[in-house]
């Protein structure tokens, strides 16, 4: 696994975790009939929140992002984005394991939705969320803490 590390976004990273977000959700986007360049991009822009989500770096260089937004009755895992050429590398496994044990460390749920037939289902699986409940494009998945 390459060395990696998270530092708190700010609003000046928005735009590189918009484009990441773009390249990496478009084949699912697509499959699911519902890809629009646009869009995808805005949804990011309108939702991203320095003050939860955390830049992933490799190297000092941006790798990817994620956010741990709290809510009412758990913590919400958003925007878990990594560079495709960085997948499957464990470094996403590594920056979920050291959520979840904040989240474990105080009792609190995590929940997450993830698009119908993605590859990144499996690591949440691996990691103990299990479906809450499903429709024809998102999964919604919640973990108890440990």
């Amino acid at each position: 696994m390459a060395d990696w590390e998270m530092r708190p976004a700010s609003v000046s990273d928005v735009e590189a975790v918009v484009e990441l977000r773009a390249v990496v959700m478009r084949a699912d986007l697509e499959r699911l009939g519902r890809y629009d360049e646009q869009r995808v991009r805005q949804r990011l822009r309108d939702r991203f929140d320095p003050a939860h989500t955390w830049v992933i770096e490799v190297g000092g260089a941006f790798a990817g992002c994620v956010a741990l937004r709290p809510a009412e009755d758990a913590h919400w895992l958003e925007h878990f984005y990594l560079a495709p050429h960085l997948q499957g590398s464990g470094i996403g496994s590594g920056v979920l394991c050291e959520l979840l044990e904040r989240c474990d460390s105080r009792g609190v749920l995590v929940r997450l939705n993830v698009l119908q037939g993605s590859p990144a289902r499996r690591l949440y699986e691996r990691h103990g969320f299990t479906v809450e409940t499903e429709d024809p494009v998102d999964v919604f998945m919640v973990r108890k803490p440990h």
